[in-house]
């Protein structure tokens, strides 16, 4: 296997190898001229070579590793001696090297400069999630890109909703794995997740990296997404807001997620389906890992041409000094242990038309410009809470993929998992109770919802489930 020091300070040593057939082939460069020794993959013998990433990496020379560990992949382990050297004429394809200047296009788009790196250690910091948080200028992030927004400058506070009460049993903003370490951004500046080539190397394709899959239907007849949702349709609404139980729920595949999150909706179910999103999900393909993390998404067309997760394109302002969306979300629930939960409230500003997303107990993280949208410039015409996931099928069997705490709704507190508090924002800014909360699993066999209301806890529901069970083949 090709190893890169990429996560802290890692020291690689290589070993004996028997034959060529059996192995991968790694390239060796010299550190002090940043040049490499070899223009060819080879078979080396007892050289002991000790990579330091706090000392070592350029950003070009990981790129240089990283190309040549992608390429090496598409050789046979079982290849004979002979075809060794047919088989270096294939390390450079011309679609390969196509694939990296996009993703490096692309990465000059998403990565803004940094007025400041969050780190561990010297050169390459990783907060303990892995991931390195660069502090950027407000007016440079990427929705200032959009070219209604050029030459601006994030949105003062709006009025929060009158009847807005502080949820003290929710997460504040420090409860993300990046805060641990101490730091944090300066003012007039926000923390961003550094996007890396091995993000985009891992999505199914680079043009629609940081995109959900297009969808035409919401239901489980299309791409094989599942849901266990509360919802309420029927009115106008201008927000919502619920406390989100936070889970690390099994996801079996790199292609598939699974989530927890607030939606609101208007528009069709077809080309102009208008969604702004909020919550936490557990994505390989996005993340390169199983932490559940904070994030939000929007699109105005039915997740075809527009929007996309968190701040991977310009659209979402962010106004947060504090808050990383995308980065890691700690502690979690754990199953007949300790509960812990999220609070997320979207509300449209009444004055400017604006979307804002609030996290915690008053954090306001950003808005999403009333531009961005068709039908939600005016209102929603439908909310939803609930899980999601993503079913593969693999082996043509339900994944075992896990909604929520993995556990089936009628298990209950510590177990199952939950939204509670459940509230809409009404026409004149008030928080108000849902009223008339439907609930729909697509699969209850799989992942189920059971609803209730009491006067701690207001309207909520628990749902969720193990994926592929005796019931669920």
């Amino acid at each position: 296997m090709c190893l890169i020091g990429l996560l802290g300070d890692v020291s690689v040593t290589s070993r004996r190898r028997t034959t060529i057939q059996n192995r991968i082939k790694c390239c060796l460069f010299d550190h002090s001229r940043r040049k490499q020794q070899d223009n060819r993959c080879f078979h080396h013998s007892s050289h002991q070579v000790s990579f330091k990433s706090d000392t070592m990496f350029s950003s070009s020379f990981l790129r240089l590793i990283l190309l040549l560990c992608l390429l090496s992949s598409s050789f046979s382990s079982t290849a004979s001696s002979s075809n060794s050297t047919a088989a270096d004429q294939t390390l450079r394809p011309q679609e390969e090297l196509q694939k990296l200047k996009l993703i490096r296009q692309e990465l000059d788009k998403i990565n803004k400069p940094a007025v400041k790196t969050i780190q561990a250690i010297s050169l390459f910091i990783f907060s303990p999630d892995g991931d390195v948080i660069d502090c950027v200028s407000t007016h440079q992030q990427p929705a200032f890109d959009h070219p209604l927004l050029q030459g601006q400058r994030p949105m003062n506070p709006p009025e929060i909703p009158e009847g807005y009460k502080k949820d003290d049993e929710s997460y504040e903003e420090d409860s993300q794995l990046w805060s641990l370490s101490g730091e944090s951004c300066p003012e007039g500046t926000i923390p961003i997740r550094r996007t890396t080539e091995q993000d985009m190397l891992r999505a199914s394709s680079v043009s629609r990296f940081g995109r959900k899959i297009r969808r035409v239907r919401r239901d489980s007849t299309n791409n094989g997404h599942e849901h266990a949702v509360g919802y309420v349709t029927g009115r106008q609404y201008y927000g919502a807001k619920a406390s989100i139980n936070v889970w690390s729920p099994r996801v079996a595949s790199q292609y598939e997620f699974s989530l927890s999150q607030i939606w609101v909706i208007a528009g069709s179910f077809t080309h102009d389906l208008n969604t702004i999103e909020a919550g936490w999900q557990i994505s390989p393909e996005l993340y390169g890992d199983t932490y559940p993390r904070f994030f939000t998404y929007w699109t105005s067309d039915a997740y075809r041409t527009t929007g996309c997760y968190n701040l991977l394109c310009s659209g979402f302002v962010q106004t947060n000094r504090r808050i990383a969306i995308g980065a890691a979300i700690s502690p979690r629930s754990s199953y007949k242990g300790g509960q812990f939960d999220i609070s997320l409230l979207i509300w449209k500003d009444p004055k400017h038309g604006h979307w804002w997303l609030q996290f915690g107990s008053g954090a306001l993280v950003g808005y999403w410009p009333a531009f961005l949208f068709t039908h939600l410039k005016q209102h929603g015409s439908m909310v939803q809470f609930g899980g999601e996931i993503v079913n593969n099928r693999p082996g043509g069997s339900h994944t075992t993929t896990q909604m929520g705490s993995g556990h089936f709704a009628g298990e209950g507190f510590g177990k199952a998992s939950y939204f509670r508090n459940l509230q809409i924002v009404d026409w004149d800014n008030t928080l108000i109770p849902v009223s008339n909360l439907k609930i729909l699993a697509d699969h209850p066999n799989c992942y189920d919802i059971r609803g209730g209301t009491n006067r701690v806890w207001g309207n909520y529901f628990y749902y969720g489930g193990p994926g592929k069970n005796p019931r669920c083949p």
